[in-house]
């Protein structure tokens, strides 16, 4: 697994610099500047203590499943998820500091070309084993450099019980490319990986992720949205 060490340093050692707050969403979300050896780092900053209560999840572990969902990205090759870690010495108390992307808000899931939507394969793949109850139109991006897939938002996942709510049903009952399911074949025994995500998640919700990458290798099929439950988030956007 491939972690950033250099934003690692810098966000564990930079001074934050509050710049602003994201208004849409439940929970307290801020932009920062992270000031470090004469450089400045935009990031998104979100303190656990404004995290809104849930009553399916524990509360203030959002955070932790934040850098939870960015390890598991890595570990799988993917990459999408922007690095994420947990921040103890911030304005508002500990919370997760993500690595903030450039992009265009107005470009999203619902207006994506035919060919950008094509790429969203692996995110499906990633979403159905993190169990993300929570994948918004707006939760998936390209950025403004080298439009680069990203993915964000990942407070409500790794629940051990299906939670799994999304807007991305285009690839239902088709089979899942040999290649990525080669990428979750070897998650159940990445001892690295699940040392880690020790730190973050119960170890009913490390189980229940090595539960789903198992069922998923032997189904090989991206499933259909269950039935008797909602299986898109609100808002969708």
């Amino acid at each position: 697994m491939m972690i950033d060490n250099k934003l690692q340093q810098i966000f564990q050692h930079g001074e934050l610099e509050l710049k602003g707050q994201f208004m849409l969403g439940s929970n307290y979300t801020f932009l920062v500047d992270v000031h470090y050896q004469d450089k400045i780092y935009p990031a998104v900053y979100k303190p656990s203590k404004g995290e809104q209560p849930l009553w399916d999840f524990p509360e203030n572990t959002l955070a932790q499943r934040e850098v939870a969902a960015y390890l598991v990205s890595e570990a799988l090759g993917f990459h999408f998820v922007p690095f994420t870690t947990l921040c103890a010495d911030a304005p508002h108390g500990p919370g997760s500091l993500q690595q903030y992307i450039e992009y265009d808000p107005e470009y999203h899931y619902f207006n994506f070309n035919d060919d950008d939507k094509w790429k969203l394969k692996p995110v499906v793949l990633f979403d159905l084993l993190v169990n993300n109850a929570d994948r918004k139109g707006s939760h998936v991006f390209f950025d403004n450099d080298s439009h680069k897939l990203w993915a964000i938002d990942h407070g409500i996942c790794f629940h051990e019980f299906d939670k799994l709510r999304t807007v991305i049903w285009d690839f239902a009952g088709e089979p899942i490319p040999d290649d990525l399911l080669s990428c979750v074949s070897h998650l159940s025994s990445d001892r690295s990986l699940l040392d880690d995500l020790e730190a973050y998640l119960s170890p009913r919700e490390i189980t229940a992720l090595k539960s789903r990458a198992k069922a998923l290798t032997i189904s090989r099929v991206f499933p259909h949205p269950p039935q008797g439950r909602r299986s898109f988030p609100y808002p969708p956007l």
